[in-house]
């Protein structure tokens, strides 16, 4: 076995011996003394050892792996339709294996601190910490399951136990009444989803006699199994993707805690289904109708999130349609025929998103609530998370030199080229696309702006205790995120870093010359930095005419329209939800009145019979005597009326 191999092995295995022997641990009792509860300790330990370690090997390989690489072994054989236990590496693999174990880490030692007791909690320390941490662990190697996977099997096992993971960590908190309602919405929307992703690889398994990714790339399928192949497989993209109209979950998910929400809302989760596009790109190249059918989903959520996150007053909330819409972006970078551009924004979004969510984390756990109405002010007692908010902030908005402008440019460049000259998709998909991007990056930087002035400038509007920046094992995972998040995108001038973007499994002779770099900076680009600066402007304008007003006011009676996300949960929730829930009482009902009425009726009828033959096989010598000749004297006179007949 060689090093890649062993690397590429080791990668989703390590995190899940970590989770494994932390779900043995008990509950961390309530700490005395200010001490931490020795389940805690080695919960933190186990947990930080196995991301630390995942991260290492994420490294090694990404500076080993050479060449594309896989190695694989029959599993189970159907008769032959094969299953295998391999992994398929390329350069792709390792850069997303960075990222993915290099988000978890940060989670894990963040969480170290906040999830112990803060200024506005009345408990000592998360008695629930071990099974947190055990199931972070989890987590983290289902998801590099999905990387690493070279069998569509084995992947669909990683991206299923990530939906499991994620519906306990969302419902971690147990004291809020609203988690276990988001974690129950965010599995069974993502479980819809899923059923079409399932059926889609078992058409492509079928077709190709072999699950192993290899085989159905290589293999000839037909055009119309190929077609609903694709189509059924954007069905689970859309659920973990959270794409329209699979989307209304992720909002909901912020009611688990801030680094849960950093750690699914940035490398992992959400951008699985992005990932497994990319993965079988060649297949959705030789399916236009798909691509199209992503192109539109993609331009509705980016849109549509972006307008959500404008009138949130949760600063959580707007973080999570942010990712909504940026889940749009590498959408529709996939739509118009670049995988390379979204990979590269998938990048830099878990990156700076990852950021923002701790940066968050670090004001909630300083200031006890997540309004902004409520906060303000915090920029003079707070100003390393306000350095950090900065940063993610403007790269989240596309401000150059920060990651997002570029991988975000590239995106829009991407869309541009499509929409002009041609694609694997029609051409009004790349203009939907660009059309969308340029949307978005105005309303982007608007609702930035507006998040950046409404926590951190003007002055505090409710009382406060004391708010400070957070501890140094919360401090400086935020800390270490600004550099990718500020610099991740100058590797996008990077002709090598454009090359590890494309999944292949092709030997390297074959490319005879390097691939272009993504930045591609000329005159194009002064058009989104015009829109970002309106954006900006318009919200900064409106703040300084009444620095105690929300710039959100300006949205006038729409702004409700926005904040319930134009009520599309509202419409789920009477076209799908009341019609189920009233099927399944139907069901019940019937199930309750009518097979059980007959099942529990037939019983009552034998027993009431059989009650009534007891009476009559107890009763007295007289009685029976009785019914004796009588019972006689009726077969006489029965036994003469036959004979006279006769």
């Amino acid at each position: 076995m060689t090093a890649p191999i062993l690397l590429g092995t080791l990668l989703p295995v390590v995190p899940l011996v970590a989770g494994l022997i932390g779900l043995l641990l008990p509950p961390a009792p309530q700490a005395t003394g200010g001490g931490e509860p020795r389940a805690r300790r080695m919960a933190i330990v186990l947990g930080t050892t196995g991301a630390t370690l995942s991260l290492v090997l994420a490294i090694a390989l990404l500076a080993s792996l050479d060449a594309p690489a896989e190695a694989s072994r029959t599993w189970i054989d159907f008769g032959g339709l094969v299953v295998t236990l391999g992994i398929r590496l390329d350069p792709t693999v390792a850069l997303v294996a960075v990222a993915v174990a290099a988000v978890a880490l940060a989670v894990q030692v963040y969480s170290i601190g906040y999830l112990r007791r803060g200024p506005h909690d009345a408990v000592d320390v998360d008695h629930r910490y071990p099974p947190y941490a055990a199931q972070i662990s989890l987590f983290t190697a289902a998801m590099l399951l999905v990387v690493v996977a070279g069998d569509l099997i084995l992947l669909l096992v990683g991206w299923e136990v990530m939906g499991l993971c994620s519906y306990l960590l969302i419902a971690h908190d147990r004291r809020l009444s609203e988690a276990p309602a988001a974690a129950m919405k965010a599995f069974l929307v993502t479980r819809v989803g899923d059923v079409g992703f399932l059926l889609g690889i078992a058409l492509l398994g079928v077709s190709a006699g072999s699950f192993r990714i290899a085989d159905v790339l290589g293999h000839d399928h037909n055009t119309g199994i190929l077609t609903a192949a694709c189509l059924l497989l954007l069905a689970g993209v859309a659920g973990k993707s959270a794409q329209f109209p699979l989307h209304t979950w992720l909002p909901d998910a912020m009611a688990g805690p801030t680094p849960i929400s950093a750690l699914i809302h940035a490398a992992t989760m959400v951008a699985a289904g992005v990932y497994v596009v990319t993965r079988l790109f060649p297949l959705f190249e030789q399916v236009p109708v798909a691509l199209a059918v992503l192109g539109v989903a993609a331009s509705l959520t980016l849109l549509l999130g972006a307008f959500a996150a404008a009138a949130q007053d949760d600063l959580k909330r707007v973080l999570a349609w942010s990712t909504v819409s940026q889940l749009g972006y590498l959408t529709g970078a996939l739509a118009v025929g670049a995988p390379a551009a979204a990979l590269f924004h998938l990048l830099t979004h878990a990156a700076f998103k990852a950021l923002l969510f701790l940066a968050a984390g670090a004001v909630i756990h300083a200031v006890g609530s997540t309004l902004m109405s409520q906060l303000g002010g915090l920029r003079q007692t707070m100003p390393v998370t306000f350095w950090s908010m900065l940063i993610g902030l403007g790269a989240l908005a596309g401000l150059p030199p920060l990651s997002g402008f570029f991988s975000k440019e590239a995106v829009l460049y991407a869309a541009e080229e499509a929409a002009l000259h041609g694609g694997p998709a029609p051409a009004w998909v790349g203009w939907s696309v660009w059309l969308a991007g340029l949307a978005g990056v105005a309303l982007t930087a608007w609702y930035a702006t507006r998040l950046l002035l409404r926590t951190f400038l003007g002055e505090p509007r409710s009382p406060m205790l004391q708010p400070h920046d957070p501890p140094a094992v919360m401090r400086w995972p935020v800390l270490l995120l600004t550099v990718p998040a500020a610099l991740l995108g100058l590797a996008g001038f990077s002709g090598d870093f454009t090359g590890r973007l494309q999944p292949s499994l092709d030997e390297p002779s074959a490319n005879l010359l390097p691939p272009d770099p993504l930045v591609q900076l000329g005159p194009t680009v002064l058009l989104p930095l015009a829109l970002l600066a309106l954006g900006a402007g318009l919200a900064w304008a409106r703040w300084r005419r009444d620095p105690t007003g929300d710039p959100a006011t300006m949205l006038g009676r729409l702004r409700p329209l926005f904040a319930r996300a134009f009520r599309l949960d509202d419409l789920q929730h009477t076209l799908v939800v009341r019609p189920v829930t009233g099927l399944a009482a139907g069901t019940r009902t019937a199930d309750e009145v009518v097979v059980d009425g007959v099942v529990t009726g037939s019983g009552r009828a034998a027993w009431r019979l059989g009650g009534v033959l007891a009476a009559w096989h107890r009763a007295t010598l007289p009685r029976a005597a009785t019914g004796v000749l009588a019972g006689a004297l009726l077969l006489g006179l029965v036994a003469v009326l036959i004979g006279g007949v006769a």
